[in-house]
């Protein structure tokens, strides 16, 4: 047995792009950019190392992602990782992170966003989520 699973939580490092399959299935691509600092070990600065991943998202996940996100904003991905090859134009052998994504959830509040699609955005980013949002916004009835 073999498992290939990756979360992730950064931002976009440009606009989605949508584009249709000749069967008409949606498929949206776009690059996110994870940071995390790390200590040098030599001068003891703390400095931020960024790792840049190509997510493609498939059917109603790849449309919400088109309509709803944009360049800097802040997604969780969940998906399978791949590594692929290929060669830049100067003849040098290169490597890019690929992951096709099987979940995507939005990440921040509409109240920090100053698009006037924000609560639609919202209502979107709940369908994609697997969890049911309590009805009247409590914890109370959150199931755990």
């Amino acid at each position: 047995m073999s498992f290939n699973k990756i979360i992730l939580v950064g931002n976009l490092g440009r606009d989605p792009e949508l584009r249709y399959t000749p069967d008409g299935t949606p498929v949206c691509n776009f690059s996110l950019a994870t940071n995390e600092r790390r200590r040098d070990p030599k001068t003891g600065e703390n400095n931020d190392v960024t790792t840049w991943f190509r997510v493609t998202l498939w059917r109603r996940q790849a449309e919400v992602a088109s309509q709803y996100l944009s360049r800097g904003k802040p997604v969780y991905i969940e998906g399978r990782l791949r590594v692929e090859e290929y060669t830049d134009r100067d003849g040098k052998l290169r490597h890019t992170l690929e992951v096709t994504a099987t979940d995507m959830q939005f990440i921040g509040s509409a109240a920090r966003s100053d698009e006037a699609g924000a609560a639609p955005a919202r209502a979107a980013a709940a369908s994609t989520n697997s969890m049911p949002e309590p009805s009247d916004g409590s914890d109370d009835e959150v199931p755990f």
